[in-house]
């Protein structure tokens, strides 16, 4: 066996996420205008749902990673996640009024807190130390592979003039594709062997260290000035662009995040995963800048592309680091809490800004972000860079 080849559920797993994606955004990003204005929740509105999506999302990816390091196999709970998610989106275009939307989406939010910290916890065992940066950014790059496709389907859709409403049972033909794939071609590996620094950090007699605890404060702290990208999209329509051309612009950053998330997973493995974290968050800190304060649309549209680099340097070093610092068998709750810390901080911050927004403007809710992303960025170096050396030797 080429022991540089990622394994099987490596690339099954990105197949599901590559249709699962398409599904969800699909309908992304028309979802902004359907809650805010079609059914006339407004900024304030649009930030209460997300943030309630996004908390419910990370609650259950807390439960879901304590539960999958305590049965036989992690994949039920997968397949399960990604099961609910594919029946309850369909739903979202029944609803009469936006609280209704805050429900099913809480419905469709909760499959993917189901899935994604066992799933999280299959990727980082199926592969060596070495190659975890490549593992999660071909992950990530599948999966934005499917947001690209998904919002061009959007797009067409919009022009051939399909009802609003539509769009949302459309969804459910990726999505049931997703758990079909993840039904026939998924097999849980074996985990691969620890190397001698994941051996001794065993050891130690403690399965949640405390320097993940510290990076957990950190993410945290990030996670708040981080609000929803239905912001951004919003912030397009305010500019006067079409839904139809801002389907476009989403689909246009994902395929760049696709190859940004690829390159900078295994960019990860070659430099570190602290370099590339630092680097995605000062990028995102630019990006948020130029939202709030930008004059002319397509400033905007390239910033938006840059957007797309924030995610490919940051996402696979972040969960990297998560396996680096927790041995083997309590990665599910580890991923359950990283993922959870994000989630549970997605409510405050979606309405938070949504609330600056309202009140002050969205020049002072994006500062905000980017002032929080600084500071996360000054903590992690200051208190979690000499951990994960230590942890990893490097």
């Amino acid at each position: 066996m080429n022991r540089n080849r990622l394994p099987r559920a490596v690339w099954a797993l990105g197949w599901v996420s590559f249709f699962a994606d398409v599904a969800s955004e699909m309908v992304f990003p028309i979802l902004p205008s359907f809650i805010a204005s079609t059914l006339g929740a407004g900024a304030a509105g649009l930030g209460i749902v997300e943030g309630i999506a996004d908390s419910t999302a990370s609650i259950f990816k807390l439960i879901s990673g304590w539960i999958s390091d305590r049965l036989p196999k992690r994949l039920p709970l997968v397949v399960g996640g990604y099961s609910l998610t594919a029946i309850s989106r369909p739903l979202i275009g029944m609803a009469t009024g936006w609280p209704m939307v805050a429900v099913f989406r809480f419905f469709d939010r909760m499959g993917k807190g189901l899935r994604t910290a066992p799933r999280d916890a299959v990727l980082s065992t199926s592969v060596d130390a070495s190659m975890r940066g490549r593992a999660f950014g071909l992950h990530r790059s599948m999966d934005h592979a499917g947001a690209v496709v998904g919002p061009l389907i959007c797009a067409a859709l919009l022009w051939s003039a399909v009802s609003i409403r539509q769009f949302f049972y459309w969804a459910l033909i990726p999505g049931l594709l997703a758990v079909a794939c993840i039904l026939l071609f998924v097999r849980e590996d074996a985990p691969a062997p620890s190397n001698a620094r994941e051996e001794r950090s065993a050891e130690d007699g403690s399965k949640i260290p405390s320097a993940f605890r510290k990076y957990l404060v950190c993410v945290g702290l990030f996670s708040l000035g981080n609000s929803s990208d239905a912001f951004l999209l919003f912030r397009f329509q305010q500019h006067g662009v079409a839904l139809a051309w801002i389907a476009v612009l989403w689909a246009a950053h994902h395929l760049v995040k696709s190859f940004s998330t690829y390159f900078g997973g295994t960019w990860a493995d070659r430099f570190g995963r602290m370099p590339m974290i630092i680097l995605g968050w000062a990028v995102f800190c630019i990006v948020y800048l130029c939202f709030g304060f930008a004059a002319t649309t397509w400033l905007m549209a390239a910033v938006f592309m840059l957007y797309g680099v924030y995610f490919g340097l940051s996402e696979p070093a972040e969960k990297a680091v998560v396996a680096d610092l927790v041995p083997a068998e309590s990665r599910g709750s580890a991923f359950g809490l990283f993922h959870g810390t994000v989630g549970i901080m997605a409510l405050p911050a979606s309405v938070l800004f949504g609330l600056l927004w309202a009140k002050f403007g969205a020049g002072t809710a994006f500062g905000f972000g980017a002032a929080l992303a600084i500071a996360a960025s000054t903590l992690l170096v200051v208190f979690v860079r000499p951990e994960l050396a230590r942890h990893t030797g490097t």
